[in-house]
């Protein structure tokens, strides 16, 4: 298949800059494969389209506060953002500008509270960085670092818990989980209230997520890995779900690549563990474990439009998108919802 084949035109003004005030009250697009119709709801809503003993399976990921500003020993200007913690305090960082930073190069942050030292370029142009300082590095980062925002945000974010999921727990990710950005404390007690089981995994979300797709033949890209953890509780939540012929509903693209990663190829059961994926799910591909899937709007051209055009097929995800063009919905990270059941 060729990328142009996922263009589609978004006017600029359609692109979310900010959180909407209440985050249940985003717009949700349903689609239902079966009947292949589109309908439009509020987020809030969703829990119509959940039914007792269905599953919801979240990412549980926490942003870090990864962006970085610094100054090089010669005084000039660099910015970092990490991606993903190698070991201790060994980081893979995304580097700015790239042609200043070479091995060996040091870097200041925050007037001395934390220094980074070039350990090697790597393959794809991010640098392994070792860091130093005095103290709790997860402290530092929380004083001195801001909010990784994707590039087509320009607004500056007033509540960084705006681009935290209310679960968020664990450490790690360089961008949110967004699809969960919509839910709030009380409508997940609905939903557990209504007999839906709730179940998580963590991936740790990297900032290949907004890396273009380049080659003009999609199967030639190449994904970048992110590392995940699933519990043996949550492995049983959803086990349970499949073996009671119920649905497994992922919400987001990041618990969906997770959950496809680990299942097994026949019974689309999973088990408790740990390690990175690369999965790449583009037309073609047999969804093994998830029967649903809650998403936000993806960019033209993006690995993640090709995911649900994976699961939903792509003519009728083009159309459900020229249609939520016309009717004015707000896409990306800050923006509304699909249901895809």
């Amino acid at each position: 298949m060729e990328l142009k084949e996922f263009y589609y035109d978004l006017p600029e003004e359609l692109i979310a800059q900010v959180p909407i005030k209440n985050r249940d009250e985003s717009r949700l697009m349903v689609l239902d494969r079966k009947l292949e119709t589109i309908e439009h709801k509020i987020f809030k809503d969703i829990i119509d389209y959940l039914e007792p003993g269905d599953c919801l399976v979240r990412n549980n990921t926490k942003v870090i506060p990864a962006r970085l500003y610094g100054k090089k020993e010669t005084g000039a200007n660099v910015e970092f953002v990490l991606l993903k913690n190698i070991e201790g305090d060994i980081w893979e960082a995304m580097v700015r500008p790239g042609n200043k930073l070479h091995v060996g190069a040091k870097v200041i942050f925050g007037d001395g509270l934390l220094m980074a030292k070039i350990l090697e370029t790597l393959p794809d142009g991010t640098r392994k960085v070792k860091f130093t300082y005095k103290g709790i590095f997860n402290e530092i980062l929380d004083k001195i670092g801001l909010m990784p925002l994707p590039p087509y945000i320009h607004e500056s974010l007033k509540d960084n818990d705006r681009y935290q999921t209310v679960y968020a727990k664990y450490e790690g990710s360089a961008a949110a989980p967004t699809a969960g950005l919509h839910f709030t404390p009380e409508l997940l007690k609905k939903i557990e209230e209504k007999g839906v089981k709730i179940a998580n995994v963590t991936l740790h979300v990297g900032i290949g997520t907004f890396r273009p797709v380049k080659e003009k033949n999609i199967e030639n890209h190449h994904m970048h890995t992110e590392h995940y953890y699933v519990k043996k509780e949550d492995a049983d939540k959803i086990n349970e779900t499949k073996l009671a012929g119920k649905r497994v509903i992922a919400v987001g693209t990041t618990s969906c690549r997770t959950l496809e990663t680990i299942a097994d190829e026949k019974t689309g059961l999973v088990k408790a563990c740990e390690g990175d994926t690369g999965i790449y799910i583009y037309p073609g591909y047999k969804f093994k474990c998830i029967d649903g899937l809650i998403t936000n709007f993806h960019l033209p051209e993006s690995t993640l439009l090709m995911l649900v055009s994976a699961l939903a097929g792509k003519d009728y995800i083009m159309r459900a998108y020229k249609e939520a063009v016309e009717k004015k919905y707000r896409f990306f990270s800050f923006g509304d919802a699909m249901l895809i059941i």
